[in-house]
């Protein structure tokens, strides 16, 4: 008789692991699958979507010459507002001795864009005597920091000609380019656009000017169509502290 339920007893317990095997559910509590199922399915996607948080954005640099102009650079600076994009504008100190020309570069300032200096006449830099050429970047120099607070520091030379020399004597940066559509020559809207946008590549500084319908409607074309190819426009100054 012992004997007997001893083995109804192996069998029993046969049968409960058999049950475990085929049916394992239905060894453990609702809460208990539940908290089972959500280890397995939680963040599936999780290693792909930290690598892919962690991908930096190629970035580029816009940069505006002969600034600023009344007419053009406000309606830039709404579509530049418009894209979330930060700019360079290297200004003449000439244009901007003009009231309402002071207004549009205190905007610039307000909204983040990095102001750089680009003479006070757009005289060729080498051509003039020392002591001339330091005044043509100090003056300019003074008007950006009475109307923003701050100096500069950024120069951009005209015509992309400089004398090493002058930083003996000056505590800028030289900033040139490497795209250059001559947008100022063509003032071709469609001609500027396809220049740039064949051209560019992460860590350019592409090359127009503020004063020149064509050039601002180039430039906020340009600026949809390399966002959309997941450039992220940046300042001078952030492209080359990176």
């Amino acid at each position: 008789m012992k004997r007997t339920n001893y083995i109804q007893c192996l069998q029993a317990v046969y049968m409960i692991l058999l049950v475990g095997i085929f049916f394992p559910t239905t060894l453990y509590s609702e809460t208990e699958t539940q908290q089972m199922e959500e280890k397995k399915v939680s963040c599936p996607y999780a290693k792909a979507y930290v690598c892919e948080s962690q991908m930096e954005k190629p970035k580029i640099a816009i940069t505006f010459d002969d600034g600023p102009n009344a007419s053009y650079t406000p309606w830039l600076l709404d579509g530049l507002k418009e894209r979330n994009v930060k700019a360079t504008f290297f200004l003449l100190g000439q244009n901007m001795e003009a009231k309402s020309n002071q207004e549009v570069v205190l905007r610039m300032y307000k909204e983040g864009h990095l102001i750089g200096n680009h003479t006070y006449h757009h005289l060729e830099i080498p051509k003039l005597t020392t002591q001339d050429a330091v005044r043509e970047i100090k003056d300019t120099e003074t008007i950006i920091e009475k109307i923003t607070g701050e100096k500069s520091g950024y120069f951009r030379p005209p015509y992309g000609s400089w004398d090493k020399n002058l930083e003996k004597y000056l505590s800028v940066i030289p900033i040139f380019w490497t795209v250059d559509p001559r947008d100022w020559e063509s003032k071709n809207k469609e001609e500027i656009v396809n220049k740039v946008v064949t051209e560019a590549k992460e860590n350019d500084i592409i090359l127009l000017h503020d004063c020149y319908s064509s050039s601002v409607e180039a430039a906020l074309e340009i600026i949809d169509i390399l966002q959309q190819r997941g450039f992220e426009f940046v300042t001078i100054e952030q492209l080359i502290m990176d």
